[in-house]
């Protein structure tokens, strides 16, 4: 029923092949496209001569999110369509006459998910669920589906691998295990072509400060304090521009049908180490500060998150590129240029 073509044209990695698919013209929707790594998956599609319809939320001041700050000439030849995930007539109209779906829509903030736990969970379960029926409705060629590493919780064994145990330590990663089963029961009810990227931490220019990595950088540059939850949990970080690149990969292989890809660096650093290294780039002395409204609940905090990616460089060729402490350059370089885009004097959940 479904169908990717794909020229003949082959990369090499090790001892398997990579087939490339030709994006050009093709019709994608992008949901969540308002987003961090939306609006910059949005871009390098446009990049790579993709037509590219973005679902943004509604909103009356007709706001697109993040797509604002990419450039015009790549705004313009944007099809902008805004909606609600939760309606399911808008989703289908917005999937209507594509070929890939890249579905990266969600409510992402864990401490809002504390205060609206129902919110997140129909944003996330039901706008999920909607997708999927609009792609199958519309014999969509491919679906990526986006995961977090959120649903793995605290590891329970180190590099953390695809066949972790999920544990719902918090309404957003419960929200985001459903949707992860429900993508997984269309494939093996319906055969629906999805695939299941599983980012770890993503950071880099135009993200929020709700993120640990914009806070820092943030607090760094006008104070000398910053102010914290727990330091001591580890995170495994990605540039974004090395999980876009992940992302078109997983669109692109026919392998990825049916299964979920880790995307991370296979490496861990604890938060008050990334303190250090922001305030080094940025030649600051710091002091670290508890704040209580920071802290998660104590059995919802996730001690420690460490990917294994080998089934990503299995399967896609993939490994990261750019560097922590290259990416984190990067980041305080933008940041730096576009403060009045933070509020720095209050916590942003």
């Amino acid at each position: 029923m479904w169908s990717i073509y794909y020229p003949p044209q082959s990369l090499s990695g090790g001892d398997v092949e990579f087939w490339r698919m030709s994006w050009k013209n093709r019709r994608v929707l992008v949901t969540g496209a308002g987003g961090f790594v939306g609006s910059h998956l949005t871009e390098h599609l446009l990049e790579l001569g993709a037509s590219a319809r973005a679902f943004v939320r509604y909103n009356s001041r007709n706001d697109w999110g993040l797509l604002e700050l990419i450039p015009v000439e790549k705004r313009d030849a944007t099809e902008i369509v805004m909606g609600d995930l939760r309606d399911a007539d808008a989703v289908r109209r917005a999937a209507d006459g594509v070929d890939v779906i890249f579905h990266l829509g969600s409510l992402i903030a864990i401490p809002h998910s504390y205060t609206h736990p129902r919110e997140t969970i129909e944003t996330n379960i039901m706008g999920t669920l909607n997708v999927l029926q609009a792609a199958r409705e519309n014999d969509v060629e491919k679906i990526v589906h986006t995961s977090t590493s959120e649903v793995y919780g605290t590891a329970r064994y180190v590099p953390i691998d695809e066949r972790h145990p999920l544990q719902g330590q918090s309404p957003y990663a419960a929200s985001k295990i459903g949707a992860d089963k429900i993508a997984e029961s269309f494939y093996r009810s319906f055969d629906l072509p999805v695939a299941t990227i599983r980012p770890f931490n993503t950071y880099g220019p135009r993200q929020s400060a709700r993120a640990v990595i914009p806070t820092i950088i943030t607090q760094t540059l006008v104070q000398e304090t910053v102010r914290l939850g727990s330091i001591h949990p580890t995170r495994d970080y990605t540039y974004v521009d090395d999980l876009v690149r992940a992302f078109v990969l997983v669109a692109e292989s026919p392998e990825t049908i049916g299964e979920t890809i880790n995307i991370g660096s296979n490496f861990e650093i604890a938060i008050g180490d990334l303190v250090r290294k922001i305030a080094g780039i940025i030649g600051r002395d710091i002091e670290i500060l508890t704040d209580p409204a920071r802290l998660r609940p104590e059995k919802s905090e996730v001690e420690r998150l460490w990917c294994d990616n080998t089934r990503a460089r299995d399967l896609l060729g993939w490994s990261p590129e750019v560097p922590l402490d290259d990416g984190l350059r990067r980041t305080v370089a933008w940041v730096s240029q576009q403060m009045s885009l933070y509020k720095t004097d209050r916590y942003t959940t």
